[in-house]
């Protein structure tokens, strides 16, 4: 009878479809998601009714981002772009040797994507590179600008307000310095390629580079031993009057043989005159008197060993070597000639090396080219002053919303509940210490302000 009673008030309640095994579970969330809706709808409604204190604080999050706009400083930013280096033929052994002279990070990047990329990561590495930092830090005096004591500061800072990527598909570099200045964003910018390239320049270890120092080197110690060799020549020839030995032998000799000649000539005329006048006639006395002439000036040119005597005045001495000396000048003359000349040929020969050089190392370093400068920035890029005002406005407006139905909720808790009566004894507590906090302040005020004003009533 009981039973019978109970399934009949159990039918009564319930729809017979709810009570089938396969259509039981299908009420829970119908119900589920009425209650679900009509919280939502509360919700709404407790919105609505308290939408001044909504949009109050919509209003305020809309001030506080409208004076952080205006307050922020403004940052501008300005942009260089540089094309992809060139590849050239060996170049990834002399950039895998330059990024272990570089050191740091670079050289352990580098090692890992030389093998597949372009040396534009390599150039990546270097404007990151602790070195480029600190040339930029000290040409900027960028620690008094950013207000930084350590130079680590300052390039912290520094790498803070640079951006570089790479476009792995054109393999362009973009590099970004964001400034207070505009100006000086822009200089930053350009100083970066500057110092890029002054780095590569002297980080550049490729077989033409060392051909150039070799070279270079090599040419300074030649030039010292050309300089010395034409010194002594010099020195020789002019203690020896050794102007030129071979054409001074010719000379001489073909002076001694017109001399022997013309002695010849003389001494016949003498002979004819010896016949017919007496020796006493003057005719006779002025040939035997050239004919002395000639013979003493033959021994002179000779270097007769009996006219070199110790009473020879000065004007019996001749100015440049005898036929007799010539050979024994001969053998050190051409040795230093021989010596200047060599000297002059290694010169002439290295010069030629020392250009190619040159210009083989500017083909072989890797070029930075710029696709577009860096100009002085005419807009800012900090603070979007629109996105915060509108970001602001929209937080106060969540910040009211979730205000009004933490505060509904608050009022439904029961008041003897015991998290409720801490939280109001803490908020108690927190209101008697700001109230006592700010007459404490005022306090201070008054006194401070009295203080100031007694001198002014003792006058």
């Amino acid at each position: 009878m009981s039973q019978h009673a109970t399934k009949t008030r159990q039918d009564l309640t319930e729809p017979a479809f709810l009570t089938e095994p396969s259509f039981r579970g299908l009420a829970i969330p119908e119900l589920s998601a009425a209650a679900a809706t009509e919280k939502l709808v509360a919700s709404l409604r407790l919105l609505w009714r308290e939408r001044r204190i909504v949009l109050r604080m919509a209003l305020a999050g809309l001030a506080v981002g409208t004076l952080l706009a205006f307050m922020l400083p403004k940052h501008y930013q300005s942009t260089v772009q540089l094309m992809p280096p060139d590849a050239q033929p060996g170049a990834g052994a002399m950039l895998a040797a330059l990024t272990a002279r570089a050191g740091g990070g670079i050289g352990a990047m580098a090692g890992d994507w030389l093998g597949s990329k372009s040396t534009g990561v390599l150039f990546i590495g270097m404007l990151r590179s602790r070195t480029l930092a600190d040339r930029l830090v000290q040409r900027f005096d960028l620690r008094r600008e950013y207000g930084e004591r350590l130079n680590q500061d300052a390039r912290n800072k520094l790498a803070e307000n640079t951006g570089i990527s790479e476009d792995h598909k054109s393999g362009i570099i973009s590099l970004t310095v964001a400034d207070h200045d505009p100006t000086r964003a822009a200089a930053i910018a350009q100083a970066y390629v500057e110092e890029l390239e002054r780095l590569v320049s002297e980080l550049s270890t490729s077989a033409a580079h060392r051909e150039r120092l070799f070279l270079e080197a090599r040419l300074k110690v030649v030039k010292q031993e050309l300089d010395q060799a034409s010194a002594d020549f010099s020195r020789f020839a002019s203690q020896n009057t050794a102007i030129n030995i071979p054409e001074q032998g010719k000379a001489m000799v073909e002076a001694a043989a017109l001399l022997e000649g013309q002695i010849i000539a003389a001494e016949s005329e003498l002979k004819g005159l010896s016949e017919i006048y007496t020796p006493s006639n003057v005719r006779v006395r002025a040939v035997q008197a050239r004919v002395s002439e000639l013979r003493r000036q033959l021994e002179k040119l000779d270097g007769d060993p009996g006219t070199a005597t110790s009473g020879t005045s000065p004007s019996d001495r001749s100015v440049y070597p005898s036929i007799r000396e010539l050979p024994l000048l001969g053998v050190p003359y051409a040795d230093l000639l021989r010596r200047t000349k060599i000297q002059e040929a290694v010169y002439e020969t290295l010069t030629q090396e020392y250009e190619l050089a040159k210009v083989q190392e500017v083909k072989e370093t890797p070029s930075v080219k710029v696709l577009d400068a860096a100009v002085v920035p005419e807009r800012r890029s900090f603070p979007p002053r629109l996105s915060l005002m509108l970001m602001s406005a929209a937080i106060g407006w969540a910040a009211g919303c979730a205000g009004v139905i933490l505060r509904s909720r608050w009022q439904q808790v029961n008041a003897e509940h015991p998290g409720k009566i801490l939280a109001e004894e803490i908020l108690r507590s927190a209101r008697l210490s700001s109230h006592r906090f700010l007459g404490m302040i005022s306090g201070r005020t008054r006194q401070a302000l009295g203080s100031s004003e007694l001198p002014e009533g003792g006058q």
